[in-house]
Parts: structure tokens; C-alpha cells; sequence
């Protein structure tokens, strides 16, 4: 019976690990997201709902615990991610969700990895649209990019939250 459990957890874990996002409308966009060496190891999806956009994610293979993750301002990865440039934030806003100055446009809680590596998480923003309207849209000119950060984000420090280096990259795109 414990074999059996266990079987069955696994079995399920599997399938939280490759099953396909939500299905969405068509104000979507898709991140495929890649780590420094371009394997892919997940994906994001960016739903335009009427009062802000809901992200699902799920990735593979991160380093256990907390993850900063965060909307970047230009749709690149290049290897080192830094293409990506900084975070959404047009007003020029301190960085952090627990910042009284803050936060800007990019800022997310964090992502959570399992002890196998796997996270499945889904956040809501009112401070970005996937493609226009009141809050700057994830599909503009240059596009954009969701980052995940080898480390937690503190929702303070600047600029970051003392979140780290990007292991995860994915260009924004229109479904």
C-alpha cells in the first residue's frame, strides 16, 4: 500500500509537471521559458481578464525554495539574460511589493520549487495588460520577458530585492 502511494504521487507530480497551462482567451501571450544553457524548462501564460492580467507558470528542474520572478522590459534572452534589461517600470518607481515607493510594473510574488524542482504557481497583476490599455502592455514595441532569479526576492532591497542571478528566461509572445 505504501508502494502504492508513493506510485501514485509520483504519477501525479508528473502530470502537474507537463500538463499544458490553462486554456486561455485571446488576449494571450506564451513565454517558453529557458535556462543560461537554452533548454527549455517551462512556460508562462499571460491572460488579459478585465480587471488584469493572471500568469500561470510551471518550470522544471530550479533549485529548491523561493525564487524571485519578474517581468523585464525588452523581449530577449541572451545567454546571460541581461538582455532582458530591467523590470516593467515606466514611472521609474523603487523596486518591492512590501516598498512604500513601490512597486513597480514587473514586480511578482515569488515562485516556489518544489524539493524535485518542479513549480507551479498562477499570479494576478493589475500594474501590466498583455497588449495595451491602461497599464503597459507585455506585447509593446520591444516586447517583454518573464525572469526567474536563483533567489528569493525580499520585496525591499534595491533593485532586484536581493533576489540574485537570472536562471530562467522566457520571451513574451502573442498567442
Amino acid at each position: 500500500m505504501r508502494t502504492m502511494s508513493f506510485v501514485a504521487i509520483a504519477a501525479s507530480a508528473l502530470a502537474i509537471a507537463i500538463a499544458p497551462g490553462p486554456s486561455i482567451g485571446a488576449d494571450s501571450a506564451r513565454a517558453e521559458i529557458v535556462n543560461p544553457v537554452g533548454a527549455v524548462i517551462g512556460a508562462a501564460t499571460f491572460e488579459q481578464t478585465p480587471t488584469g492580467v493572471l500568469m500561470h507558470v510551471e518550470v522544471r528542474d530550479l533549485p529548491p525554495g523561493a525564487h524571485g520572478i519578474h517581468l523585464h522590459a525588452t523581449g530577449s534572452c541572451s545567454p546571460s539574460f541581461k538582455s532582458a534589461t530591467g523590470h516593467i517600470n515606466p514611472e521609474k518607481v523603487a523596486h518591492g511589493l512590501r516598498n512604500p515607493e513601490g512597486p513597480d510594473n514587473g514586480d511578482l510574488p515569488n515562485l516556489y520549487a518544489a524539493a524535485d524542482g518542479t513549480a507551479q504557481a498562477e499570479f494576478f497583476t493589475t500594474r501590466v495588460s498583455v497588449a495595451g490599455g491602461g497599464a503597459p502592455s507585455l506585447l509593446d514595441e520591444d516586447g517583454s520577458a518573464v525572469i526567474i532569479h536563483e533567489n528569493p526576492d525580499d520585496h525591499m532591497t534595491q533593485p532586484i530585492g536581493g533576489a540574485g542571478g537570472r536562471i530562467g528566461c522566457g520571451i513574451i509572445s502573442k498567442m
